[in-house]
């Protein structure tokens, strides 16, 4: 019984503390929310994310603007800009245990996109390493 009582006051202070520092204001820049995202998300490097490609199966998606998207995307890719994304993304991928790959320009909105939807709720999303222009540099197929 002691053991059961002590365990709750140790989860009762875990939230309180975690919930403190929710909601203590920060001042962070981009840079450090990036940082932060990369800390508990997966990344693909960009060869790893061609055989993935080439395999089929996984959803790539394109987090840039649509003015970006169309300029060049990797194949296939569906296009879901990172301010939209919380509102559209159930309507273009319910499948919460859909294996996604999203991407950016160069990795930073790609890393936050990839952290709000494991925050979402999907669980098989990875953030390609680098983002479009990686692939691009790599010289793989683009549309």
């Amino acid at each position: 019984m002691m053991k059961k009582r002590k365990l709750l006051v140790f989860a009762i202070v875990s939230v309180l503390i975690l919930v403190a520092q929710v909601t203590i204001a920060q001042d962070k820049t981009g840079k450090d929310m990036v940082t932060e995202a990369k800390k508990i998300i997966c990344e693909v490097s960009v060869s790893e994310a061609k055989a993935l490609l080439d395999k089929g199966g996984d959803i790539f998606l394109d987090c840039r603007t649509s003015k970006e998207f169309k300029m060049g995307h990797i194949p296939g890719a569906m296009n879901i800009p990172r301010g939209l994304l919380e509102f559209k993304i159930a309507g273009k991928i319910p499948d919460k245990n859909a294996n996604i790959i999203m991407y950016c320009k160069s990795g930073g909105r790609g890393c936050l996109a990839t952290c709000t939807l494991c925050r979402m709720g999907y669980k098989n999303t990875k953030n390609l390493d680098g983002g479009w222009k990686a692939w691009d540099k790599a010289g793989y197929p683009v549309e």
